[in-house]
């Protein structure tokens, strides 16, 4: 879907109210677009697309070649260019598009389809354009960009990085230009991106609602106004959007005679060393926004306040080590290591190392340098019903960016002063988890046909061909052999003639690939008294927390149910956010009897709930437990019937043995029988203990 031809105006960028970074880092890939995009992380509710949105209004209007699918410019088109050559074809002006990509869209809508049927018999390239070509020299909006599938989400990076997309289908490519602003909004409770991913976009910022009372009024009174006359709205607000596409214009005229000197691009390569981040990407984002911040400014050299603004846009998404990591900088090791490598250099040749003037820029300009001699911030809210915002120097979300910066197991809570409200009695306070470690693959047997993962078996879009059927609906990925020798026969009877195949659609067949899916893992925790060792908890937490890294690598949705005491809690419906289920599991106390007849009912439960709302994406139950049954009425008993209720359905269960002694019972051995699933002990759940690779061993020569 695309915006250019909507006639409702926009809602104003200028009349945004707060979101500092994230305007400035929208501005500042509309000056220097070779800066890569934006990433907006932030709740539901926070105008991350209402922003993202009014930016195209703001965007210089395109020169194109008259006729062009592609958005060719008249003075460079594309020689590559499938509707081309353009020879002296006509210019028409046209407002900057912004392409929408939805969640659900199939990668021929994305990158444009093929038809192969024609290009079989015609020997044609007929090529219908997708998005990617929509959005050439526009803006590319991915909304909530983590639920989009990886092959997709790494074809549009693709494209983002190399300026073209190309198209190849058994043979036969077409390649077009595809310059375009990325832009990628998400709610990281619904799942991250993998760190790939991540770096590819150039910028991040956090969003949050504002706590202000004044400015969420502001916010209200603005957004009624506007949806009660769009265009009378638009109208009050049209002097400031004029004055800020004139300086966006300015900084992009500005922007080649910006000097990136020595001094700061020390303080860049310093900066990106001090905070180990991988590879030299972020090196380059970080010169390419500095450069860019001096242009917004009015300036033609870097400085170093313009280099730690580059450092909190580029750097937060980058310096993660695994996905339980919080996305953020210690801001005080920034200024260290920017004083430590900037004062070597003697950037000015200034001693004094206080900044000039009584507001404390250089020039008077206050610290938020909101002039255009000042920094790199955008303009303060003017017009109507204007609230005042506070001063970049104080930035809404720097607290959630100084996060520990530790990829370590978090050491253990310490003990509360009382129990927890609602607690059994003899509760215990909530206990760190060991460090995580590699586990060996839990699947789900037989062959599924869930999304894309890296877990079990499935048919799916992409993978080893097995053979070939029908296309059943649109043509995905041609199985060029099985189409050959479907027409072959027909060829005397439709009367070819010459070198081309006469192939019609009935002889077209589709590759039936087989690949891995992702599947919802559902763990079930004991959390009773007899799993209260500190000690033996600690432990069973960081294999759980070892199971969720590995669910996290594979694509799996995740839920976490813990039971204890009287009953068992949902602590985590399920949901794509490992980093969620960590939380829980670390806050997680431990207590009380065990329930387990309750947390397999409960598991029940979700399950079939989540049938429902996804029968393609079968579910792995990890029961995590000792296998005793206490509390209740025949617990043995009805934790039993449990268990059988569960195998009835055909859920597929591995049992996590966390019994631990000289002297075992052998109860989770037990469960894992009524549940016809498989039980392993923490020893096994490693995928380099010898015991693991023993029983990988004899269950390959059962199968041989």
């Amino acid at each position: 879907m695309t915006t250019a031809h909507n006639t409702t105006p926009q809602y104003p960028f200028t009349a945004v109210v707060g979101m500092d970074d994230l305007r400035l880092a929208l501005l500042l890939n509309a000056v220097s677009p070779a800066v890569g995009g934006v990433l907006v992380r932030g709740e539901k509710g926070t105008a991350k697309s209402t922003a993202v949105r009014a930016l195209s209004a703001l965007m210089p209007a395109v020169d194109v070649i008259s006729g062009c699918r592609f958005a060719c410019a008249p003075a460079a088109p594309d020689p590559g260019c499938p509707d081309g050559p353009h020879g002296t074809g006509g210019v028409e002006e046209r407002p900057t598009r912004m392409v929408e990509l939805p969640v659900g869209a199939s990668e021929d809508r994305l990158v444009g389809a093929l038809d192969i049927e024609r290009a079989l018999s015609e020997g044609v390239k007929a090529f219908e354009p997708g998005l990617l070509a929509d959005a050439h020299r526009g803006i590319l909006y991915v909304d909530e960009v983590n639920l989009l599938h990886d092959h997709l989400v790494d074809l549009l990076l693709d494209a983002a990085a190399m300026g073209a997309s190309y198209v190849e289908r058994e043979g036969v490519s077409v390649r077009h230009a595809a310059r375009f602003l990325l832009v990628g909004t998400m709610n990281p409770e619904e799942g991250e991106l993998r760190p790939q991913l991540l770096d590819r976009f150039g910028l991040t910022v956090e969003v949050a609602a504002s706590r202000e009372p004044d400015e969420r009024v502001t916010v209200v009174r603005r957004r009624l106004a506007y949806d009660a006359d769009p265009a009378g709205f638009a109208a009050d607000w049209a002097a400031e959007e004029d004055a800020l596409r004139g300086r966006i214009a300015a900084a992009r005229e500005l922007l080649p005679r910006v000097t990136l000197g020595d001094a700061a691009l020390r303080q860049i390569a310093a900066t990106c060393a001090a905070f180990e981040v991988d590879g030299m990407r972020a090196d380059i984002v970080m010169a390419r926004t500095a450069t860019a911040l001096a242009a917004w400014a009015g300036r033609t050299d870097v400085l170093e306040e313009d280099v730690r603004q580059a450092a909190l846009l580029a750097l937060p998404h980058r310096r993660r080590r695994n996905p339980f990591d919080a996305p953020g900088l210690d801001e005080d090791k920034l200024d260290r290591t920017l004083e430590e490598f900037g004062a070597d250099e003697g950037t000015d040749g200034d001693d004094d190392p206080e900044p000039d003037g009584p507001d404390g820029g250089p020039d008077g300009g206050g610290p938020d340098g909101g002039g255009p001699e000042g920094g790199g911030h955008p303009p303060q809210d003017g017009g109507p019903e204007e609230a005042p915002l506070p001063p970049e120097a104080e930035l809404p979300h720097q607290q959630e960016r100084e996060a520990p910066q530790t990829s370590q197991a978090p050491e253990p809570a310490p003990e509360p002063e009382s129990a927890p409200q609602g607690g059994a009695a003899g509760e215990k306070a909530a206990v760190g988890a060991t460090e995580p470690f590699r586990t060996r693959r839990l699947d789900v047997p037989g062959l599924g046909e869930g999304a894309d993962g890296r877990r079990s078996r499935a048919r799916t879009a992409h993978g080893r061909t097995t053979g070939a059927r029908r296309p059943q609906g649109a043509l995905g990925k041609l199985h060029l052999a099985a189409t050959v020798q479907a027409a072959a026969p027909h060829q005397r009877a439709r009367g070819r003639s010459g070198r081309g195949l006469v192939v019609r659609r009935d002889d077209l067949r589709e590759a039936v690939r087989e690949g891995r899916e992702g599947n919802l893992v559902l763990f079930v925790v004991d959390a009773s008294g007899s799993m209260a060792a500190r000690k033996r908890m600690s432990a069973v937490k960081g294999a759980v927390l070892s199971l969720l890294l590995d669910a996290y690598q594979r694509r799996d949705k995740i839920g976490l149910i813990t039971f204890r005491g009287t009953g068992a809690e949902l602590a985590l419906p399920p949901t794509s956010s490992v980093e969620a289920g960590a939380a829980r599991l670390e806050q997680l106390p431990t207590g009380g009897r065990t329930p387990l007849s309750e947390g397999l009912l409960r598991a029940h439960e979700v399950l079939r709930v989540e049938r429902m709302r996804d029968a393609s994406r079968r579910p792995l139950l990890v029961v995590v437990t000792d296998g005793r049954a206490t509390g209740g009425p025949e617990p043995v008993v009805r934790a039993a019937r449990a268990a059988r209720l569960l195998a009835g359905e055909g859920t597929a269960s591995v049992v996590v043995d966390c019994e631990a002694g000289p002297v075992r019972l052998g109860l989770a051995g037990e469960l894992a029988h009524e549940l016809q699933g498989t039980a392993i002990t923490l020893d096994e759940l490693r995928a380099d203990s010898v015991s693991a690779l023993v029983r990988t061993v004899q269950g390959n020569r059962k199968a041989a």
